[in-house]
């Protein structure tokens, strides 16, 4: 089976939760999405980002290996999964919140965990500006989300970019969804769907729609 274990990352908005749902009907397979919402120090970060960072990204950190190593290792051998998260960005926004020492702290716990979960065979990347991403976050309208700014995300987006440059494990496609809208754009969808269940080298390859 191509692409056995298939990852979709991207930015706060960029949509990666509506894209899981829809390649998981269209290949018919296990979907795991990030409770994100469960998280009850999502709301006081945002409020006071300072006090209540480390125990956000502990609580994420948890969940998050907690989830992928209950569904992942388990059905890894018997179905195709897709997730809308890669373990990998509770380090990449862990470094962008926490200082310097508390950062340290968590690498040492987030690194333990991640030699213990198993690697996709893809990940993709879903790419928009910041700009379309603050738009995407205001027309949702989740009043936890509407202080975030656009210099956060440009630090977000800085730092996958940073930690793509450096992996050699499994292919990495960047896909720019800029001007794509691939809920109501069949064809745009028809050919994502195309690009996720094709083969490539390892590394990052840059794909446009």
């Amino acid at each position: 089976m191509k692409n056995q274990y298939i990852t979709i990352e991207g930015n706060i908005g960029v949509g990666k939760t509506t894209f899981v749902k829809m390649l998981s009907q269209s290949l018919n397979c296990k979907m795991i999405l990030e409770q994100f919402e469960d998280n009850p120090f999502l709301k006081q970060f945002y409020d006071q980002p300072d006090r209540y960072a480390l125990s956000l990204e502990l609580f994420f950190m948890s969940e998050r290996f907690q989830q992928l190593s209950d569904s992942v290792q388990i059905d890894l051998f018997s179905e195709q999964i897709i997730s809308d998260y890669f373990f990998m960005k509770s380090k990449l926004f862990a470094k962008n919140n926490l200082s310097e020492q508390e950062f340290m702290l968590f690498s040492r716990f987030a690194d333990i965990a991640l030699q213990n979960l198993a690697k996709p065979d893809i990940l993709i990347y879903l790419h928009s500006s910041v700009s379309r991403l603050k738009e995407n976050i205001d027309y949702r309208s989740r009043s936890y989300e509407k202080n975030i700014s656009e210099k956060y995300l440009l630090d977000i987006q800085h730092l996958y970019f940073d930690y793509f440059k450096k992996k050699q494990d499994f292919p990495i496609l960047i896909l720019d969804v800029e001007h794509v809208d691939f809920v109501k754009d069949k064809h745009a969808y028809q050919k994502m769907l195309e690009i996720v269940q094709n083969t490539y080298s390892l590394g990052v390859h840059n794909l446009k729609i």
